[in-house]
């Protein structure tokens, strides 16, 4: 299986590249990326630039495409360009991956993603997953982690405490609620990908504890 991974330079982009590398169900994954990645046999990893995609790059068909992509409203310094970390980007990789014949899409999405919600971040993911099922995929599949644990390269001082105090309470908490693990819902996009069941799949944050 050829598997095209995009935000593999991210927390749970980076958790699925090591695991589909590891894969023997994986045969190559194609991951590009803004800066170079670590070289491996199975990998091959396109420096692009998310402004102005190769469209006509033959490694756009693969059987699956997972998407990893994502920014904070901190990293952005902006809505406008939150959107287009979050939005444009994923939508526009998923629409060159379905012309070039791409059948699977698996986003890693977020829990409350609703493009008619008021709460701007979960409005912008309800909105991509809106926009992704109209491009024609075989298969979707959105897997809607809530907070998300794990070493970052930035510190977060607000996601950091929240996690303390999820995790604190995670015993008594619903399964809903608890913090989600970047090495499960990198397990989870990399099985869906490989599953690639037809028509439009959830996956929800409770399925990721």
């Amino acid at each position: 299986m050829k598997l095209l991974l995009v935000g593999a330079s991210g927390l749970v982009g980076s958790h699925v590249l090591r695991r589909a590398l590891a894969d023997e169900r994986i045969s190559a994954v194609v991951a590009p990326s803004r800066r170079p990645l670590s070289e491996h046999p199975k990998l091959s990893a396109p420096v692009v630039d998310f402004e102005h995609l190769p469209a006509n790059a033959a490694w756009w068909q693969a059987d699956a495409v997972i998407c990893a992509l994502g920014t904070t409203m901190k990293q952005a310094g902006s809505r406008d360009v939150f959107r287009r970390v979050d939005h444009d980007y994923p939508l526009a990789v998923a629409k060159l991956a379905q012309q070039h014949g791409t059948p699977s899409y698996v986003l890693n999405s977020a829990m409350g993603a609703d493009a008619a919600s008021r709460i701007f971040y979960n409005r912008v993911k309800g909105e991509l997953e809106q926009d992704l099922a109209g491009c024609g995929f075989a298969s979707l599949t959105f897997v809607r982690p809530g907070l998300i644990s794990g070493p970052r390269q930035e510190f977060r001082p607000g996601e950091r405490a929240a996690e303390w105090v999820l995790k604190a309470l995670g015993p008594v908490l619903p399964r809903g609620m608890r913090v989600n693990l970047a090495d499960n819902i990198a397990r989870a996009l990399l099985e869906s990908a490989i599953a690639a069941q037809p028509g439009v799949q959830v996956v929800k944050s409770n399925a990721l504890v």
